[in-house]
C-alpha cells in the first residue's frame, strides 16, 4: 500500500531549483535512500517528503504522519537531556505509554552521544506513535564502516515491520532503493 507519492514535486528559491520533478511511490516496507553530494537537495526533499518544508511545485501524499529521526540542526537530542528523558517527552507529544527499548543507557545525555547512538536514539523516539513513514538525515555520516552496517540493518529491520524509510545518505546499501540526486 502506498503511504507517501509525490508528482512532479519541486522547490524553487530565488537562487533556483533545489530539487525539481520528484515522481515518488513508498510503500509500506520500501527503504528508501536519497543519495547525493552535499548540497544537492537531500535534505530539503527529506523535510518534504515528510511534509515539513514548503514546496513550489508538484503535489505530496502522505497517507498517514511522518515520524521524524536525527535532523541535524532540526531534529536532534537535546544535550542536556538524558536518553530515558527523550523517550517520556516523546510520550506526553504523541499521548503514547508505549515502552520504548533505548539502543543507549538511559541515563546518557544527549551531548555525550556518539552519531551512531544520535542516529539510534532518534529514529526510536521517530517510531514512537506508529508512524507510517520514518525519516533520517545523513545516516552514513560520522559512523565507522561497522556502525554504518548495523545502522542499515536497523533501517531495514523497520522496513521489514511495515514503516516506510525514507532517509539520506551519500550511499545506499543494495537492499535500499536508490533516489540519487546528483543526476536529476
Amino acid at each position: 500500500m502506498s503511504v507517501l507519492v509525490t508528482e512532479g514535486l519541486g522547490l524553487r528559491t530565488r537562487r533556483g531549483w533545489v530539487f525539481r520533478d520528484v515522481d515518488l511511490e513508498v510503500r509500506s516496507g520500501d527503504l528508501v535512500a536519497l543519495t547525493g553530494p552535499a548540497g544537492s537537495g537531500r535534505t530539503s526533499l527529506l523535510l518534504a517528503l515528510a511534509g515539513h518544508f514548503r514546496t513550489s511545485a508538484g503535489t505530496r501524499r502522505l497517507r498517514g504522519r511522518a515520524g521524524i529521526g536525527l535532523v541535524p540542526t532540526i531534529n536532534e537530542p537535546e544535550p542536556g537531556l538524558t536518553a530515558a528523558e527523550h523517550v517520556r517527552e516523546r510520550q506526553l507529544l504523541v499521548r503514547s505509554a508505549e515502552t520504548v527499548q533505548l539502543p543507549v543507557e538511559g541515563n546518557t545525555l544527549g551531548r555525550d552521544l556518539s552519531p551512531y547512538q544520535r542516529q539510534r536514539l532518534m529514529l526510536a523516539l521517530a517510531t514512537m506513535g506508529y508512524p507510517e513513514l520514518v525519516v533520517a538525515d545523513d545516516v552514513d555520516l560520522g559512523l565507522s564502516t561497522a556502525e554504518r552496517t548495523e545502522l542499515w540493518q536497523v533501517l531495514t529491520d523497520l522496513a521489514g515491520q511495515g514503516y516506510a524509510v525514507i532517509v539520506t545518505a551519500r550511499e545506499a546499501p543494495d537492499n535500499a532503493i536508490d533516489y540519487d540526486l546528483e543526476g536529476r
